[in-house]
This record gives C-alpha cells, structure tokens and sequence, in this order.
C-alpha cells in the first residue's frame, strides 16, 4: 500500500488532462509533476487520495528525449503553463491523445481522432488577459491555489499587456490603493483585464470592488504612457463575493470601450464583456474546420447556440441561407448584430438574447427546423435539456466545438442515445504551452 512521504520507483505511461505524467505504482494510479510519458523516476508520494495519489518526481533516472529546460524563470511557481518541459511535438500528442481518450472513454464513441492542428506560433498569441490582484501582487494564480504570484512579463501574453501590467501596478503603489480580499471582501482592486487586437491596440479594464477609483486620472495618464496604442480605459464594477471576474457595471474612464479585430475576413467590435477566442490565428484554423463539418450548400438553416459576437454565425452565414444566433450576454448580442450589419449578413443572420436551452425550445415551439446546429458552450458543456432540445429540432448535422474534451465527450453519449452518431474529430490547439485544447467534432442523425 502507498504511503504518503515516501518514494517509488515508477514508470510513466501517459499523461493526465492537467499536463501531469500518469504512473502506476502497487496498483493505484499516481499524477506526477513534471514527468513525461516513457520516462522512469523516483516518485515522492504527496497525497493519497480513494481511487489516485499525487506526487513529484524525487529522481529523473531514465530522461525522454522530448525532455526540454522549460524558457519561463515562472514555470513551476505561476500555474498558467503546464507543458514548457516538452517539445512542442510531445505536447501536441499528449492533446491529440487526450481527446482521443475522452471520447472513447467517456463518450463511448469508437472513433480516432487523427489530426490535431499546432500552432506556427506559440508564444505571444494571447489576445486577452486577466491578471488577479493582491497585495503586493498583479499576475496570475499559482496552479491550484488564489495565491497570486507577482509576474513581470509572461510568455504568453503581448509586450502591450507587459507595459500596461507595469503602469497598473506602480499607480497602486504610488496611491496606495487596496487590493480586494477574497476572504473579508474588502479591499478595492480584483482584476486588471486586457484585451489586444493585430493592429496593436489594447482595451483596459480595471475590476473593483466599488463605482469609484482613487486616482483615476493618475491612472489613466500612466497606462497611456505605458502604452501607446491604449484605445480605452473602462471600470467594471463587481462588489459581489464571488469568482466571476467582471461585474455586471461598466464605465468608461477613457476613450472608447471596445476594440476591432478581423477574423475570417470580417471585422469584429469588441466590448469587455464580448467572448472571442484568445488565440486569433488558431481560431481562423477552427472556424475553418468549423464550416467545412457543416458542409454547407447556401440553402441551409443553421441554428448556432453560444454565439458570442457572432464570430462563428457571419463564417457560416457566408454559405448558409440562414443563421440564427443564440447568446446570453446583452452586449455581446448587440456586437454581433453590429458586426452582421457591417458585413452586410444582416438579412441573413438573427441574433436573440438569452439562455441557451430556453431559447432553443422557443426556436423549436416556433418551428424552427435548422439543417444543422452548431454549439460552442463553455467548459461546463450543454445542460441535458440542451441536448433534449436539439435532438428534438433534428438538424441532420450538429458540429460541437469544446473547450474541454471530457464534457464534450459526456455529451456526446448523450447525443447518441438520442440518435447522433459521432463522424469526425479533430483537435486544434489554441492554448500552446498549456494544459487546454479545442476540439471540434460531427454528430451525424441517424437514419430510421
């Protein structure tokens, strides 16, 4: 029987979804820091839990030839990279197998997944960033903790969010001005988000805990010093104790509250509370892989559920009759009818605001029978009755784009015992360096 404090000698066979080797020791499986698949360590058990352990590797004694230094002096201590000790060919194999994994695992489903899509570019690709704040502290969570680790730049981000990070910080310290503390709900300063564009603009928005800053024109002058191409700086006002970043209040301290980006030859507005994939070029990948699993002729109906600014809708509406948008966020419902107006897809495109399941009932009680329907949900997937609800319009085809393989394949058993059989899928990584993955995959309706 293991025993925590203590080392075993192991073999690593795979990795886990967070990035960990995975190693079988006296029966039980054990996730391990650090560890590539194929090498042979020493493991120092940390944690035994009922059906896994936890552990570090104590002694590397046989090193994989995938085995690299990690580049980033915050790797180990900031939990925003979980792949920076692999080549970048190892990483995208221990993705592509993962999705495989989940969907034949969780899922059921005995289908490959033969392709997963690198990326050209795997450092400075992210479009948005929040950074948590402490005392003392502007950058990102340590893996498994809030305790925010202080970060002067990050592979990860663009040089613009470096500078404006910078600027932020040194007001608070100058001003003295609180950081919001998660346990007392006190304090003033949440998050500081960032969102950038290709042309090198970059939109500020500041977290607090209250409708007023100290300061503000302080602030403002710093991060437009810091930063050239500041297209806006905005306030959210989020006073509730929870983990939702942005507050449901907005306020412009400056200058304008949304950015521009093209994407898929169409150009997209932008607010803060706007959804758009972080990683533009590899989005362009998706959306691409997107259309052609919808295989569309110009006579379809295609219902997209989680439409956000309607960034997938305006792809499809290209080869689509028509294209029905579905979305939660008000703002972001008002950016997508702005960008269709914009790319002349407004008579193509409708685009309603609420909850997804409800909505598509109503779509369905309306008599709405799209040809295929197309979800983009976030990590948590759909809810039963979302499925329920799709099933029962009968696209002939729905092209299920996940954030997370396990969901994904949890709802594509679920598809199947209502009738969808999964036809293709593939991976395309978006996040490089860390332990997230997209996929895309076709449910096809069986024939009766």
């Amino acid at each position: 029987m293991l025993k925590e404090g203590m080392v075993y000698p192991a073999r690593i066979e795979g990795y886990a979804s967070g990035g960990e080797g995975v190693a079988r020791i006296e029966g039980m499986a054990v996730f391990v820091k650090g560890a590539l698949q194929g090498e042979r360590a020493d493991v120092f058990i940390e944690h035994i839990g009922h059906s896994a352990a936890w552990g570090h590797v104590d002694k590397l004694l046989e090193p994989s030839p995938a085995r690299v230094e990690p580049d980033c002096p915050y790797y180990g201590s900031c939990g925003g990279c979980q792949f920076r000790h692999m080549t970048y060919a190892e990483e995208l194999e221990a993705k592509r197998r993962r999705v495989e994994d989940a969907l034949r695992r969780i899922g059921g489903a005995q289908i490959s997944v033969p392709v997963i899509h690198g990326a050209d570019c795997t450092e400075r690709y992210r479009n948005k960033v929040q950074f948590p704040v402490a005392d003392g502290a502007v950058g990102y969570y340590q893996g498994r903790t809030h305790r925010v680790v202080d970060i002067d730049d990050c592979l990860l981000q663009p040089e613009l969010d470096t500078a404006c990070r910078a600027a932020f910080r040194e007001w608070m310290e100058r001003f003295h001005v609180p950081a919001y503390q998660e346990k007392t709900g006190r304090g003033l300063i949440r998050h500081l988000f960032l969102r950038t564009n290709s042309a090198g603009e970059a939109l500020c928005c500041v977290v607090a805990n209250g409708g007023e800053l100290p300061h503000e024109e302080e602030l403002v002058d710093a991060l437009r010093a810091a930063a050239p191409g500041l297209a806006g700086v905005v306030l959210s006002v989020n006073r509730k104790k929870t983990n939702v970043i942005l507050g449901d209040a907005f306020r412009t301290l400056w200058g304008r509250d949304w950015l521009e980006e093209e994407l898929c030859g169409h150009v997209f507005r932008l607010s803060v509370p706007s959804f758009f994939q972080v990683n533009r070029a590899q989005t362009q990948v998706l959306y691409r892989r997107a259309l052609d699993f919808a295989a569309l002729t110009g006579r379809e109906t295609v219902v997209e559920l989680y439409c956000g600014t309607g960034t997938i809708s305006l792809t499809l509406a290209e080869r689509a009759g028509q294209v029905i948008g579905v979305e939660v966020t008000p703002q972001a419902v008002a950016d997508a009818r702005e960008n269709a107006r914009r790319s002349g897809l407004e008579d193509k495109t409708r685009f309603i605001c609420g909850d997804a399941a409800a909505l598509a009932a109503k779509l369905e009680q309306e008599g709405v029978r799209p040809d295929v329907v197309v979800v983009d949900p976030p990590r948590k997937g759909l809810a039963p009755e979302g499925v329920d609800v799709i099933a029962r319009m009968a696209p002939a085809r729905v092209v299920y784009v996940s954030c997370d393989p396990a969901t994904l394949a949890r709802d594509v058993k679920r598809f199947g015992a209502l009738g969808y059989v999964p036809a293709r899928a593939e991976a395309v990584d978006l996040f490089p360096r860390t332990q997230h993955v997209e996929t895309i995959a076709l449910l096809q309706r069986e024939r009766s």
